[in-house]
């Protein structure tokens, strides 16, 4: 069973940076494509940005250009650089997993979240 912990968030000023780090542990054999969400109060879950078990990302568009997700399949770590933070970034981030089915055919629907992060960025 994959399990996912977040890391890094914090209060910062607006234009400030922050880098968030989701250490994957126990059959990260099985992880394929990981992504990072966030959830404001009173809104759903949105996709921030994610990543391809081969490199390849896609972003949200309110956070291109600022944002960059990475990952370091040797650390089995998924990182997020975050910069010129805004207060609308204020949110709680997850970290999210998808499996690899072609190792691990058993998860076919299964997907793995991260506890969350918080990040307030204050005026």
């Amino acid at each position: 069973q994959v399990h996912l912990v977040e890391s890094g968030g914090g209060l910062v000023q607006a234009g400030d940076s922050l880098r968030l780090s989701c250490i994957a542990s126990e059959d990260t054999e099985c992880i394929s494509d990981m992504a990072w969400y966030r959830r404001v109060p009173g809104k759903g879950r949105e996709l921030v940005a994610g990543i391809g078990s081969g490199g390849s990302t896609n972003y949200a568009d309110y956070v291109k250009g600022r944002f960059t997700i990475s990952r370091d399949n040797f650390k089995n770590t998924l990182y997020l650089q975050m910069t010129n933070l805004d207060p609308e970034d204020t949110a709680t981030y997850y970290c999210n997993a998808y499996p690899d089915l072609d190792n691990c055919p058993d998860l076919i629907g299964t997907e793995y979240w991260g506890q969350g992060t918080q990040v307030t960025v204050a005026v």
